[in-house]
């Protein structure tokens, strides 16, 4: 349990986690659509484009979408679970998400929705996530448990997913 609901990574620590987020998922950052997506995506995942949020009025759908993917990412670590908070060049944290995001506590570090950066949430054995692509304007889930979750939910809010186990996803 950490003693702070939410910590900063080290230096070391930071080093540490994204050189295995590079290893692990093949981390490819760019611009460039010629290398999307930017990571390769697991075997059990989903990415929906985040193109139905535009004109959200009120940021409605963003909200909700948030709200889906935190209490998804927090139910598959479990009560006394952390998870990691990656925010690509800049300070990347470790959390209890179950104290944070309730009334008078800290909010989540970081949103789901990459708002200009590549924004990641990792459990610590890095078989659950999420990662955020600011310039595909994607949002990749990954993990049954965490799918089983959220999906449906997630595809009311976005759409159909343009891709699934990193394959174009077809016509449902």
């Amino acid at each position: 349990m950490l003693e702070d609901p939410v910590v900063a990574l080290s230096e070391a620590e930071y080093r540490r986690v994204w050189d295995r987020f590079y290893e692990d998922f093949s981390f490819r950052p760019s611009m460039s659509s010629f290398k999307w997506p930017a990571v390769k995506e697991p075997v059990a995942s989903v990415t929906w484009s985040l193109a139905a949020l535009d004109g959200d009025p009120g940021y409605k759908r963003l909200d909700r979408l948030v709200k889906v993917v935190e209490q998804g990412l927090a139910s598959c670590v479990g009560p006394q679970g952390t998870l990691l908070a990656l925010d690509w060049q800049h300070t990347s944290y470790r959390f209890a998400p179950q104290e944070v995001g309730g009334p008078g506590q800290p909010a989540w570090p970081l949103s789901p929705y990459p708002d200009g950066d590549y924004y990641i949430y990792l459990s610590e054995d890095f078989r659950c996530g999420s990662f955020g692509h600011p310039w595909e304007e994607s949002l990749c889930l990954f993990d049954e448990e965490l799918l089983d979750a959220v999906a449906a939910e997630v595809d009311e809010l976005l759409g159909s997913p343009i891709r699934r186990s990193g394959t174009t996803a077809g016509p449902v």
